[in-house]
């Protein structure tokens, strides 16, 4: 039980996720394929609920109470979407899941809930399109350590 825990707070790591959790469950805790992605899928979307759900109003509260915070959170908002909206607007859900399905050093489902956020995702397609490009990268992870440990 102590390395299911281990592997579930890997997956809730923002350096981590499970591009950490996964290898790390089936190579140095040699838990089941099962488990070790289901444990790593739910640590890593996990904090995404919380952080969509705090980005709006933290960024709210800060640009109301404090002036730099204004400026900044203006400047954000209006260069991102004005420099990637056309490209984003057509399908933002489907590039935010491709985005964190990459099994990539900063494209996982903390950056995603991070560019939903900027880029005014709803919650609900913004959480749905996260939580299936953590499930596609969990699975290239997956494949990727299993096979890797077949080499070895």
């Amino acid at each position: 039980m102590l390395a299911e825990l281990k592997v579930f707070l890997i997956a809730l790591s923002p350096i981590f996720e499970l591009r950490g959790s996964i290898p790390i469950a089936l190579g140095v805790f040699h838990l089941p394929v099962w488990s070790a992605f289901l444990i790593s899928v739910i640590g890593n979307i996990l904090p995404v609920v919380f952080i969509l759900s705090l980005l709006e109003s933290v960024s709210g509260y800060l640009s109301r109470h404090v002036r730099f915070f204004d400026r900044f959170f203006t400047w954000l908002f209006e260069r991102t979407r004005r420099k990637h909206a056309k490209t984003f607007e057509q399908g933002k859900a489907l590039a935010l899941m491709i985005f964190v399905a990459i099994p990539l050093p900063f494209t996982g489902a903390w950056t995603g809930a991070l560019c939903a956020f900027v880029f005014g995702i709803p919650f609900k397609r913004a959480l749905m399109s996260i939580a299936g490009g953590v499930v596609i990268a969990g699975i290239i992870v997956t494949l990727t350590s299993l096979g890797v440990s077949k080499i070895l």
